[in-house]
């Protein structure tokens, strides 16, 4: 079966094939994207993945009520680094913008050498959806609850597994903070994709997962897979029942990804104030809402200075873990 965030990016992917869209805007509704022609977003990531999508449902929406043209431009490679560098050497006149997730910020910047500092180099305009990640086993495990299999990774150091995508990911920075925090060694197997992961804990060829939900959702819904902890600060609405790893006895614990909107540095205050206002507004849109919550990503809205200080305690946090725990990009 296909999870309904794959299914909308198949049908999203035939109009996303070619690396720019033009969408035409109507004049209504939301302040100026810029003050030329056309705003221009790169995306640092294949066509019909999730940022991309993520970008997309934002344009449609804001495509209704502008008198601006947008052209979406997919620029992968390089972990994100390509797309992300050509923003950060942009003009900052609101023409070109940058969408992206925390690993362009706060974990490739540690592991590689930039041609900019992830820091200073782009203006923060809003992070303004939020992707849950979960804790999971197979069905047949015995571990009912996370602190089961903490106690059972305690008894038994190094015997059990949890696959993840890897070597340098969000979920590896969260499982090297889980295990330091619960004091157990569990062997981590890295994966290239999180379908690949998924089906090593489908065959039972590892004791747990650390995903994103959505990749996992329609196991979990199957009954494949059970859910022993939500990463995520706040329990989600997918998995009422499920406790956060917080509630499980882990104060403060929380890791989860975020798709926001970057802007050249020296963007012009008002400039950047406007972009704030114009993506909070489309967020708003019921519409968009629905779109959002279906692929699994949560409305947030984080802007402006807000934004960027979450940016800056991720970055250090996240680049303490990776130095403790001695991740590499290999």
């Amino acid at each position: 079966m296909i999870n309904p965030f794959r299914r909308t990016c198949l049908q999203l992917a035939p109009r996303a094939a070619v690396a720019a869209i033009v969408l035409m805007l109507s004049p209504s509704g939301y302040g100026a994207l810029s003050q030329t022609a056309a705003t221009k977003i790169i995306v640092p990531a294949p066509a019909g993945g999730a940022l991309d999508v993520f970008t997309r449902i934002l344009a449609d929406e804001i495509s209704r009520k502008h008198a601006r043209t947008i052209v979406i431009e997919n620029r992968p490679g390089a972990t994100t680094l390509i797309g992300t560098e050509a923003v950060a050497r942009a003009a900052p006149d609101g023409s070109t913008l940058l969408a992206n997730a925390p690993p362009a910020f706060v974990i490739y910047p540690h592991l590689q050498k930039l041609h900019h500092d992830p820091l200073t180099s782009l203006e923060p305009i809003c992070s303004l959806v939020r992707f849950p990640t979960v804790i999971v086993v197979n069905n047949a495990s015995p571990h009912r609850t996370l602190a089961d299999l903490l106690n059972a990774a305690r008894a038994q150091p190094g015997a059990l597994s949890l696959a993840s995508i890897g070597p340098a990911s969000l979920t590896r920075i969260g499982f090297e903070m889980l295990v330091r925090a619960a004091d157990v060694k569990i062997t981590f197997v890295p994966y290239s994709g999180a379908g690949l992961a998924v089906n090593a804990l489908l065959g039972q060829h590892v004791t747990a997962y650390f995903g994103n939900y959505t990749d996992a959702s329609e196991q979990l819904k199957s009954g494949r897979l059970r859910a022993l902890a939500v990463a995520s600060r706040t329990r989600i609405d997918a998995l009422p029942d499920v406790p956060t790893v917080a509630e499980s006895g882990y104060r403060d614990y929380e890791v989860e990804g975020w798709f926001g909107l970057f802007a050249p540095a020296k963007t012009p205050r008002e400039t950047v104030s406007r972009l704030v206002n114009t993506f909070a507004a489309a967020m708003q849109v019921p519409a968009v809402r629905v779109k959002l919550a279906t692929l699994g990503l949560y409305p947030i809205q984080i802007c402006g200075s807000d934004f960027g200080t979450l940016i800056r305690r991720q970055y250090e946090e996240y680049g303490r873990v990776i130095r403790e725990a001695q991740i590499t990009a290999q």
